[in-house]
């Protein structure tokens, strides 16, 4: 944050307001000689000093803003940057507030799982998707399971089967190291 040059005096103490940001340059900080410059209601007021342009955001009590620095010469507009920073935090809160964040669940079965055990898991990992999330498939091997991943592959499918009508296999099974993993991302609703 860069400091605006106001300073308000709090409490036996001079205290400078940051409210502007690195990207936009606003008031003195603009050190150009010529700028073309634009006026609160869109209108161009042409190519003027530097310090003209000031003068004019001064005298109308707004700030003075380069919105374009690569130009030639650059574009400041005068405009209430207060304003201006809260108008666009409003939009920032907005845009966030309709994301979605998708959570990665996670599912866990070993390899001689239970029918009704197997169900259950079923039954949570199809409310995931419902949800909306991502399920993570994963299968723990211990000791001398390794010998037959097999096995591990066709639960795999079985619950990729039982799962379909929710969610569709984004990653296929994979060993790695001593489990294996499986994604299921769940379908665009309708």
């Amino acid at each position: 944050m860069v400091c605006r040059p106001r300073f308000v005096f709090y409490f036996g103490f001079w205290r400078c307001l940051t409210i502007s940001n690195k990207e936009l340059q606003i008031n003195e900080e603009i050190r150009d000689k010529e700028v073309r410059v634009i006026d609160a209601d869109g209108s161009q007021l042409g190519i003027l000093s530097g310090r003209d342009a000031q003068r004019i955001a001064l005298e109308k009590n707004l700030d003075l803003v380069k919105i374009a620095p690569q130009a030639k010469p650059p574009v400041c507009r005068i405009m209430d940057y207060g304003k201006y920073r809260f108008e666009q935090s409003k939009r920032e809160k907005e845009a966030k507030k309709n994301q979605r964040v998708i959570e990665i669940k996670e599912v866990r079965l070993s390899l001689n799982i239970d029918t009704n055990d197997f169900n259950t898991k079923v039954n949570h990992a199809q409310k995931f998707l419902k949800a909306g999330n991502k399920v993570k498939v994963s299968i723990r091997f211990r000791g001398r399971e390794m010998a037959h991943a097999q096995l591990g592959t066709g639960i795999m499918q079985r619950f990729a089967d039982a799962c379909s009508e929710f969610g569709s296999v984004e990653k296929m099974p994979k060993i790695e190291g001593r489990s294996m993993t499986m994604f299921i991302s769940s379908k665009p609703t309708k």
